[in-house]
């Protein structure tokens, strides 16, 4: 098979795409299997920060294991940049950062890029730079002889994140980039996550943190029991049907009264009009629990 980019897709800018996905994990000595994911057609346009949400056990990181070829799926295909996610030139461009990373603690965060980028075939004068310069994106100069035995949390999963970045990937996968991180760790994270993308670095990220999402993300799509149950803009998907809002400037509480009617009579500004928004918790868990009762039936 070829591993070059297919045309419709590198056409589209489609930095992930999966089609059909499916997939079943028999259980050894039982004669049955587990479907962690089921015909999953999923697109993560270049450039976007994508958010893949779910309950535990919805099938958001087996589907993370298909994007970055460390899982094959039972049926359908993956593509990243127009390539198969089980070739080994998909995974040139593709930076990860696990839940729960493993680093050698013994190390300091200098040698851990520098170990990193070996892994990755940078070596010399462009290793050395390229390092400090991940250092100093998250903001770590200050601590790269320290060894990581000494980091914080939130440092660990910022020195996380320039591993994931040290070869220069198109796309970022993060699976829960604020686990266990306190707030303030928490809010450095994403602004980084949104430096990225002003970069032009695509980012597909899970989360449980659903306000961080709401924040950052361009398009989200929520999984339950192996299905994609919503998916959209963010913007379309937290709008409330049926309801409409105004946001209007230099109005008299006269004008209140009778918005719709006097409005453009009163001289007054509509400065928004659309639907009102829900949160994103709201809405995650009305999909989850829609899929849940169906499931049930």
């Amino acid at each position: 098979m070829s591993d070059l980019p297919r045309r419709s897709e590198a056409k589209a800018g489609l930095a992930v795409a999966l089609n059909g996905v499916t997939k079943i994990f028999p259980i050894p000595f039982q004669r049955r299997s587990i479907v962690a994911v089921r015909d999953l057609n999923l697109e993560v346009a270049a450039g976007q920060i994508y958010g893949l949400l779910g309950p535990n056990g919805s099938g958001k990181s087996t589907t993370l294991k298909i994007i970055l070829g460390l899982v094959t799926p039972t049926r359908g295909q993956a593509r990243i940049f127009g390539r198969d996610s089980d070739r080994v030139a998909s995974r040139e461009s593709v930076g990860f950062l696990p839940e729960s990373p493993y680093f050698y603690k013994f190390l300091t965060g200098e040698e851990t890029l520098r170990f990193y980028g070996k892994l990755c075939g940078l070596h010399g004068a462009t290793l050395r730079t390229r390092a400090d310069e991940m250092l100093e994106l998250v903001g770590l100069t200050s601590a790269r002889t320290r060894r990581l035995g000494g980091y914080s949390k939130g440092m660990l999963q910022r020195i996380g994140l320039a591993q994931a970045l040290i070869q220069e990937p198109a796309l970022l996968v993060l699976d829960e980039p604020t686990a266990g991180v306190d707030p303030a760790g928490a809010r450095e994270i994403r602004d980084l996550i949104l430096a990225l993308k002003a970069r032009g670095i695509t980012v597909l990220l899970s989360s449980h943190l659903l306000g961080q999402v709401q924040e950052i993300c361009d398009r989200v799509g929520i999984l339950a029991n192996g299905v994609l149950v919503r998916e959209g803009p963010l913007g379309e998907l937290l709008g409330i049907e049926k309801q409409t809002q105004f946001v209007i400037e230099n109005a008299s509480p006269q004008l209140l009264e009778e918005i719709e009617n006097l409005a453009t009579r009163s001289g007054a500004r509509v400065i928004e009009r659309g639907p009102p928004r829900s949160s994103l918790e709201q809405l995650f868990l009305e999909a989850t629990e829609k899929s849940d009762k169906n499931a049930d039936e």
